[in-house]
């Protein structure tokens, strides 16, 4: 599936890769703060973590971290914070944090609410989204295909973002996005490693094709079923990438 031809971004579009959610004021979509300092540090510890190069167990010493990333404790206390959140850090009473063991059966369960969540939004897209919210889903969708052909899991990452944000957007349910949202946030490590199986853009960029297509048919059920089994897939990936790691 191709993007409409004529379809040309306008002044209201996000910027390329810009991470956008509905605001209070119904159906408006705004574009995403900047990354914080903290996000950036939570985003590298969380892959040193998934990869396996930071050990269940070992120690993240804060003043260490902060040293080695060149900042200050502050924006490490709050990464800290974050990955404790995701489940994978420990925060523990006079003994700082170290690298959490992996709970199985707890990520089961935030990738079963976050397909879930992802179903429900597709699906109000499919019926609510506005004209010029699909042709940015669609110019979207494009620019992953481009990237897969690249094979550049940072960046694909990036505008699979934006993505995800568009569609959580185009349900034009405010409170679903926040939720949404915040799953994802504790899911996001996970879903990011398994951007690095061989193969994995390419797929992922197929899943979304099932999604957006559904979307702009105008196809609640479809769209429902197709984002449900996009996440699945995610999660059975991430599995593939973990068993290798």
């Amino acid at each position: 599936m191709t993007a409409d031809a004529g379809y040309t971004p306008n002044k209201a579009d996000p910027p390329e890769g810009r991470q956008t959610w509905p605001s209070t004021s119904a159906g408006r979509v705004v574009t995403a703060r900047k990354i914080t300092r903290a996000e950036e540090l939570r985003l590298m510890l969380a892959d040193e973590i998934v990869s396996g190069q930071l050990e269940p167990g070992a120690p993240l010493d804060e003043t260490e971290l902060a040293r080695r990333f060149r900042v200050s404790r502050t924006p490490v206390r709050e990464a800290l914070r974050q990955l404790v959140a995701s489940g994978l850090v420990d925060a523990r009473a006079h003994r700082g944090a170290v690298v959490a063991y992996p709970d199985p059966e707890r990520l089961a369960g935030m990738f079963e609410a976050m397909a879930e969540l992802e179903a429900l939004c597709a699906g109000m897209a499919a019926e609510r989204m506005t004209v010029s919210e699909r042709h940015a889903l669609q110019s979207l969708h494009e620019q992953l295909r481009a990237i897969s052909y690249l094979g550049d899991p940072q960046r694909f990452h990036e505008v699979n973002e934006a993505f995800h944000n568009a569609i959580y957007a185009g349900a034009h349910n405010a409170y679903l996005a926040e939720l949404a949202l915040a799953t994802r946030k504790r899911v996001q490590p996970f879903r990011r490693a398994q951007f690095r199986n061989v193969g994995r853009l390419a797929k992922s960029h197929a899943e979304h094709d099932r999604v957006v297509l559904a979307i702009l048919q105008g196809d609640r059920q479809g769209a429902t079923a197709a984002m449900r089994g996009h996440i699945d897939t995610v999660r059975k990936e991430y599995v593939t990438y973990a068993g290798k790691a």
